[in-house]
């Protein structure tokens, strides 16, 4: 079962403004629709798009508290105190971790790291990482990706002389943590110019501070930026901003010069080539989140660290076994969802909400999101975990799923994320009544719109239109992310030049070879995956529609470009 999907065409951008870029650009004038729908629209504003620059990341003291934490910084270290760099589980968390551990021994602090073990404590600042930091006679704790609503867990390490500072990029409560400093840029009293960051950026501005008060070189700040890259496409924040010229200098040198681990996990992934933040999604990020899902976080950590090349490639190995066993995992118990919800006859419901005491915590927010890939609606999966269960929420488009739970509060015991995808923790009790709640707030806030997928097209195309020129100038709008999402484009009565096959495993996704009814000269190569249903209907010649993008695709070191559908419509 597939998800119906809605095509909108977007509205047509201005004609003379597009014309008019497209005389200074002497690019065409789909290329500048595209840019003007962007809001760029002269030839300085493209040169910037276009060409990034480190120049343009804004002073780290324009955050609010960076003052602070600079000084203190600067003082644990001079001291020679014990600095414990503190970070969740995930890979915002891991990279924060291995950056900022890294970048103190370069600086050489007396330092450890501490990453919490997601099922013993859980998402977070933990009273057992604050505790085993006090035994240590450790002064200074730096949480990167948690902290901004540890207000409790804060107090206590701050009333036994562990000051800390919080590196977070999460939405706060209304009452922040009483640390020795916040660095935060949703903070409510932060004027910093930019608030998408995460939290290995909010970790990366700290270093770029410490280095302008110390009188050093900026540029040992940029040998990090290829695990602020990492982060920023794992933890799906807008690339747009400082997000975007991070993520572009970071891939660059992940391509370049990649860090020994980054390079033993590519290689042991069969990974070549030049990466982009679809890859680092895909197959970088499922990897290194693998080894907190399935054993423990540290050993991504290990990994981003290692100097050792055989160590390397060692621990790598591991992580790869790790992630099939997740892989394994997930496919399982989304298939035991999607039987539950079938069984219950819940498909009429508002909201998915389902719960199983076996569940691998480690994978249940992958399993929600795959049922929103079969039931398009705001999704919770429960497992049990220490006697209470402990959920990860996903959420469709234009759905504020945090304001959902927040509606829900008096059923809940914990909650922490952000407009699109959160975790809680609820009394086994209280299931059936947040159940309901949860089911009441989406049915009453849930918009007509936001029910069914919106794929918004920019452009129809025909095959002739995708020349090597067009796909080269399109390769420069990446790195692709929210809000500079890969140009999405529709073409009319295709059809099968008869190489369209089946592929995969179970052959479920579908290989086309085709071209046009109008234009049968013109052929294209595309991948649909999870589309080989339509396999049928492809071979008997049969005309069909689809909605895609332009990917690259590399066979044999052999690179051509081919389309990445995302829809398919029958005539």
């Amino acid at each position: 079962m597939r998800n119906a999907k809605i095509w909108k065409l977007k509205p047509k951008e201005d004609a003379q403004k597009v014309f008019h870029l497209s005389k200074a650009l002497g690019v065409s004038k789909v290329i500048c629709s595209l840019l003007v729908r962007r809001g760029i629209e002269t030839f300085e504003h493209a040169k910037t798009f276009f060409r990034p620059q480190l120049t343009m990341l804004h002073d780290p003291f324009l955050m609010k508290d960076m003052d602070k934490a600079v000084t203190r910084l600067i003082s644990a270290i001079s001291s020679n105190e014990h600095i414990r760099v503190y970070g969740d589980y995930d890979v915002d968390g891991t990279t924060s971790v291995s950056m900022m551990f890294r970048f103190l021994k370069s600086q050489s602090a007396k330092c450890d790291y501490y990453i919490p073990d997601r099922d013993q404590e859980g998402y977070g600042l933990s009273y057992e990482g604050i505790d085993s930091a006090l035994e240590k006679g450790i002064t200074l704790m730096i949480t990167l990706d948690c902290g901004i609503k540890a207000i409790e867990k804060i107090a206590y390490a701050q009333s036994k002389g562990l000051d800390v500072i919080v590196c977070d990029h999460h939405l706060p409560g209304k009452i922040l943590p009483v640390a020795h400093a916040v660095l935060d840029p949703k903070r409510k009293d932060c004027n910093y110019p930019f608030n998408e960051l995460c939290g290995c950026g909010v970790g990366f501005k700290l270093i770029q501070a410490y280095l302008h008060r110390s009188n050093l070189d900026d540029k040992i700040a940029y040998a990090y930026l290829d695990l602020v890259a990492v982060a920023i496409g794992a933890d799906i924040v807008p690339m747009v901003g400082e997000n975007r010229v991070l993520a572009f200098y970071g891939l660059k040198l992940l391509n370049e010069n990649p860090r020994i681990g980054m390079k033993a996990l590519m290689r042991e992934h069969k990974r070549f080539g030049t990466m982009t933040i679809t890859d680092v999604v895909f197959t970088i990020a499922p990897r290194i989140n693998a080894a907190g899902r399935m054993k423990h976080a540290h050993n991504a950590v290990r990994l981003l660290i290692e100097e050792d090349e055989s160590q390397a490639i060692k621990t790598a190995n591991e992580i790869e076994a790790f992630n099939t066993e997740r892989r394994g995992h997930d496919q399982r118990i989304a298939q035991e969802a999607l039987s539950q919800i079938q069984t219950l006859q819940e498909e009429g419901r508002a909201s998915t909400v389902v719960y199983d005491p076996e569940w691998h915590k480690g994978v249940i927010g992958i399993v929600a999101s795959r049922l929103i890939e079969t039931y398009y609606r705001p999704t919770v999966v429960f497992t049990k975990s220490k006697g209470k269960l402990t959920a990860s929420v996903r959420s469709v488009k234009g759905f504020d799923v945090y304001s959902a739970l927040e509606a829900c509060q008096e059923h809940i015991e914990q909650f922490g994320g952000h407009k699109y995808a959160a975790g809680l923790t609820i009394k086994e009790e209280h299931y059936e009544n947040f159940k309901k709640a949860f089911e009441n707030v989406v049915t009453e806030t849930l918009s007509e719109e936001c029910k069914t997928e919106v794929l918004e097209v920019d452009e129809e195309l025909q095959f002739s239109d995708i020349t090597l020129n067009f796909y080269n100038i399109l390769k420069q709008f990446e790195p692709f992310g929210p809000e500079n999402s890969a140009p999405l484009f529709v073409t009319r009565r295709v059809i099968d030049r008869g190489n369209s096959k089946t592929v995969g495993a179970e052959n479920d996704h579908l290989k086309l070879h085709v071209s046009t009814e109008k234009e049968r000269g013109s052929e294209m190569n595309g991948i649909a995956f999870n589309m080989g249903t339509y396999a049928e209907y492809v071979s008997k010649g049969l005309s069909f529609d689809i909605c895609y993008s332009i990917a690259e695709n590399e066979w044999k070191g052999n690179l051509s470009i081919q389309l990445s559908v995302k829809d398919i419509k029958t005539l």
